[in-house]
């Protein structure tokens, strides 16, 4: 059973937040992260050690919100039909059945993504940029939520294809869960001495009522000078001597979908710079390449968004949305 639909954006998804935080522990900024990426329909890239909460995270994503599950473990000899799936003849009805690869699912985990060949690689871009599966020249739909989170180790390069750029770019974020703090990891071994903390998760919201969620988004106000300012930052990559490749135009739109997204996890109205600010680094960092491997993208971010000059906003007052504006701002 969800939720009552008696509550303003801000509090139906942090009342979801909160859900995920009872299987993820001591990690709300990443939480956050994850659910603004689920807000603009973007892929996820988690860049992690083993052992971390990955595929847990995925899980309770999809548990938190009534969707289907599944998971690739990505290997050098993995196909691309493993993946999309293939047509099997049917000697019985003496025709060939289509039978769906694990792509055709709401949440699917592509573990390790950088250990399977640039081929079968491939074979995840036309789903996550068109959401759609093309098999024997017959193009099929994928679920309107559909999401990849996939993950990659990024010690580990022995036996590993690096992500191509444009994979790369079809990311919406790329963030990271980190080892969990001393007393957190206290609380993650009391968790699961007698239950799998999944079993805690329930349905929060249903597909029905996110689709209207990830509807609103775009509705979300957002002022020009906030637009320039994206552009600016944006721009600025693209200009740095440190930087071999900045980020596309794809980033720039990326950008300006997640502020939103955050302003609408937050009930306001409209989108500050600060908005813009604070999701740079896990929008951006993925989407350049920089001139040497000793360098630091994040780093070389937060020089970026401090020398780029901040608009100023005169006149223009936080306002919280009331409990219909989600369905308002959708229509």
């Amino acid at each position: 059973m969800t939720e009552s639909n008696q509550k303003t954006p801000g509090k139906l998804l942090n009342s979801l937040l909160a859900e995920w935080q009872k299987a993820i522990i001591g990690k709300p900024e990443t939480l956050r992260l994850v659910m603004i990426s689920l807000l603009c329909r973007g892929h996820l890239l988690l860049e992690d050690l083993p052992g971390l909460g990955k595929t847990t995270l995925a899980k309770t994503v999809a548990k938190s919100l009534d969707l289907t599950f599944k998971r690739i473990q990505c290997t050098p000899d993995l196909l691309p039909a493993d993946i999309t799936g293939v047509n099997m003849f049917d000697q019985k009805a003496q025709t060939f059945r289509f039978l769906p690869g694990p792509v055709f699912t709401n949440i699917l985990l592509a573990d390790e993504i950088n250990r399977t060949s640039p081929r079968t690689q491939s074979a995840l871009l036309e789903a996550m940029a068109e959401r759609t599966v093309t098999v024997d020249r017959k193009t099929r739909k994928l679920p309107s939520t559909f999401m990849v989170i996939a993950t990659q180790n990024p010690i580990e390069f022995s036996g590993t294809f690096p992500l191509p750029e444009a994979q790369l770019d079809r990311f919406f974020m790329r963030v990271s869960l980190g080892y969990p703090k001393l007393n957190d990891e206290t609380r993650i071994m009391q968790m699961n001495q007698l239950e799998d903390p999944l079993e805690q998760i329930s349905a929060k919201i249903d597909d029905a009522m996110l689709l209207k969620l990830q509807q609103a988004v775009s509705k979300i106000q957002i002022d020009q000078k906030v637009v320039d300012y994206i552009a600016a930052l944006v721009n600025a990559t693209r200009k740095h001597k440190r930087v071999r490749l900045g980020a596309s135009p794809r980033g720039s739109i990326s950008m300006m979908k997640a502020a939103q997204a955050s302003a609408l996890l937050n009930d306001e109205r409209f989108v500050t710079p600060q908005r813009v600010q604070e999701l740079v680094v896990p929008v951006l960092a993925h989407r350049m390449l920089l001139r040497s491997n000793s360098d630091n993208d994040e780093k070389l971010l937060q020089e970026i968004v401090d020398a780029t000059p901040v608009p100023a906003m005169p006149g223009r007052e936080e306002k919280k949305q009331n409990s219909e504006s989600v369905f308002e701002l959708a229509e």
